[in-house]
C-alpha cells in the first residue's frame, strides 16, 4: 500500500555508474567486491533484478537516460569518437562489415529529462562523464544549471583517479591532494545538495568510475590482493571469445579498490542527504551504463554466470543494477522480476514528480510507477541495436527480448538465435530449431520496430580478406590472451608498485 507522499516536488539524486557490472556488488551476488554503501542503498530501494540498458556501450546508452528513446532510434548508436566506414579499416581488425555513420553528440531538438525537471520548477545539477557531444553539446546546453566535470571525454584520461584532475569543467583544490575521482565528484554534488536544501533539486552524480584506466589506493590494492590469495587464486583468468579473450573470474585488486572508492563516494552523499534532513523527500536511483568490462579496455571484471560484457550482445552486456528507492512507497527492499531498462527512468521520474507525461519524447520508456507501488505495466518487447564492431570484441547484432525469450540477429550473416533466459541465463544453449514460431514472431517484430525506428545498418567490406581475419585473431590468442594472464598475475603479486606515487594517491606531506 502507498504511503502519502510526504512533499509535491520530491528531490531526485540518481546516480550512475561506468562501466559497473551486474555482479560488481556484494548484493548482487560478488564474494570479491565489498560495497556496503550500494548494498544498504539496495535495502531500501526497488531492485529491478532485470535492470537493463539500452545499449551495450556508454554514448547511445546515456543518450537513451537522457531521452527516453533507443539509440536506433535517436541515432546515437555507438560510444562518441568511434571508426565508422571504410575509416574503420584503421583498426586493422580485418572485419567483414562496415560500420554505418551514427549521430556524434546529444540531438538540441529533443526535450531531453533535465529540461522538463527545469520546467517542473528544479534545480539541476551534473557531475563526472558526459561523452554526449563537444563544446556546444554539454552538460549545460541540454538543461544542467550547474556541470561539474562533464565534456567530451568518455574516461578520466586527463588527471586519472587522483588529484589532481586537470578537468576543463571542475576546480582542482590544494587541499584535495590524493583525493580520488569519486570522491571529488561526490564532495561537488554535496556541496550542490546543501546550496538547495531548501528548493526542489535534480542531481545528476554520473562517475567515471570504474572506466579504464583503472586506478587505486595502495591500501585498498592490498586489502582485494590478500582477499584474492585467501580466496584462492585460479591457474587462469581468461577464454578466449569470438574476437578476444574475456575475463572469466573476479579477483582484480585493482579494479575491487576502485569500485570500493566508488562505493565510499555513494555512502558520502547519501549522508549528506541524511545530514539535511533530506534522505525522506529525495528519491535515490543508482544503475549503470552498460555491462562490466570483461574483454577490451582493462578487462576489468567477470560477469559470470552471465555471458559477455561491455559491448556484447550477451546478459553480461546489457544487464545491469537498477535501483530506485522511493522512501514513501511500502515496496522498498523488495525484488521486481519485470524487464525494464535505460529509457524507463526519464517517464518514471516525471511521474514520481507528479508531472505530466512527455510520450511524444521518452517514446521507448513506460512509467515504472505501477511497478514501484506494487502493481504491474504491460507486457512489451525491449529493443537493442548495435550495427558496429565493440572494443570489446562484440559483434555487430540487434536484439529483442520479449517475455523470457532473446532473439540475436548478427548482421555478418543475417542469422539468429534464440535463448530461454528463464531456463538458460547463461545463454549456452541456443533454441531457435526447436522453437520456430516463436523465432519467426520476434525476428518479425524485431524487423518492424528497428524499420519503424529508422535504424542504419553495417554494409559489407569489399576489401574483406577473410585469411587476414583469421590471422589477426590468431595473433590475438596467441598474444595477447597470455600477456593478460601475466598481467593478471603481476596485479596480484605481492611487490606490485605502479609508477607516481599509486597514480597520485599518495602525496608528500
Amino acid at each position: 500500500m502507498e504511503k502519502e507522499n510526504p512533499v509535491d516536488q520530491p528531490n531526485i539524486l540518481f546516480i550512475i555508474a561506468d562501466d559497473y557490472g551486474y555482479h560488481d556488488l556484494s548484493s548482487m551476488g560478488s564474494d570479491y567486491y565489498e560495497t556496503p554503501n550500494l548494498d544498504r542503498l539496495a535495502e531500501e530501494s526497488m531492485i529491478f533484478k532485470n535492470g537493463y540498458t539500452a545499449s551495450r556501450v556508454c554514448s547511445p546508452a546515456r543518450a537513451s537516460i537522457m531521452s527516453g528513446q533507443f539509440p536506433a532510434r535517436h541515432g546515437i548508436t555507438d560510444w562518441i569518437g568511434a571508426k565508422t566506414g571504410e575509416d574503420w579499416r584503421e583498426q586493422d581488425r580485418h572485419s567483414k562489415l562496415l560500420p554505418p555513420d551514427y549521430i556524434d553528440h546529444l540531438p538540441h531538438e529533443y526535450h531531453v529529462l533535465p529540461e522538463a525537471m527545469k520546467e517542473n520548477g528544479y534545480r539541476t545539477f551534473f557531475a563526472g562523464k558526459w561523452h554526449l557531444g563537444n563544446k556546444g553539446s554539454y552538460p549545460e546546453d541540454h538543461g544542467f544549471d550547474v556541470n561539474q566535470g562533464g565534456f567530451e571525454a568518455g574516461g578520466p584520461y586527463t588527471g586519472g583517479y587522483f588529484s589532481p584532475f586537470n578537468n576543463p569543467k571542475m576546480e582542482d583544490h590544494e587541499d584535495e591532494k590524493g583525493m580520488s575521482l569519486p570522491m571529488k565528484l561526490a564532495k561537488e554534488t554535496s556541496s550542490f545538495i546543501g546550496q538547495n536544501k531548501n528548493t526542489s533539486f535534480f542531481a545528476y552524480l554520473s562517475f567515471y568510475a570504474v572506466h579504464a584506466p583503472i586506478q587505486s589506493s595502495r591500501g585498498k590494492w592490498k586489502k582485494y590482493r590478500d582477499k584474492a590469495e585467501a580466496m584462492g587464486i585460479a591457474e587462469t583468468g581468461f577464454e578466449m571469445g569470438h574476437f578476444l579473450p574475456i575475463r572469466q573470474v573476479q579477483d582484480n585488486p585493482v579494479y575491487a579498490g576502485l569500485v570500493e572508492h566508488m562505493d565510499e563516494a555513494v555512502g558520502s552523499v547519501l549522508e549528506t542527504l541524511k545530514a539535511h534532513g533530506l534522505e525522506e523527500n529525495t528519491i535515490v536511483i543508482f544503475t549503470s551504463d552498460h555491462g562490466g568490462v570483461a574483454a577490451g579496455d582493462d578487462y576489468a571484471t567477470s560477469n559470470r554466470p552471465l555471458r559477455g560484457g561491455k559491448g556484447y550482445q550477451y546478459e553480461g552486456g546489457l544487464k545491469v543494477p537498477y535501483f530506485i528507492k522511493v522512501p514513501w512507497l511500502e515496496n522498498q527492499g523488495t525484488e521486481n522480476l519485470t524487464p525494464v531498462t535505460g529509457t524507463d527512468f526519464y517517464p518514471t521520474i516525471l511521474d514520481l514528480i507528479g508531472s505530466e507525461l512527455r510520450p511524444d519524447e521518452h517514446r521507448d520508456g513506460v512509467s515504472l510507477v505501477p511497478l514501484l507501488e506494487g502493481d504491474s505495466i504491460a507486457d512489451r518487447p525491449l529493443i537493442w541495436h548495435y550495427p558496429h564492431y565493440g572494443n570489446q570484441g562484440g559483434r555487430p547484432s540487434s536484439v529483442i527480448r520479449e517475455g523470457a525469450w532473446k532473439l540475436i540477429r548478427y548482421h555478418a550473416d543475417s542469422s539468429e538465435v534464440l535463448y530461454n533466459l528463464e531456463e538458460d541465463l547463461e545463454e549456452a544453449t541456443d533454441v531457435y530449431d526447436e522453437h520456430p514460431q516463436i523465432a519467426e514472431r520476434l525476428s518479425r517484430r524485431l524487423s518492424n520496430a528497428l524499420s519503424e525506428m529508422g535504424a542504419k545498418f553495417p554494409k559489407k567490406d569489399p576489401e574483406y580478406d577473410p585469411q587476414k581475419e583469421e590471422q589477426y585473431l590468431k595473433k590475438i590468442e596467441e598474444e595477447l590472451l597470455p600477456r593478460l594472464e601475466k598481467q593478471r598475475l603481476e596485479y596480484l603479486s605481492e611487490d606490485f608498485n605502479p609508477e607516481n606515487g599509486w597514480w597520485g594517491s599518495e602525496t608528500e606531506d
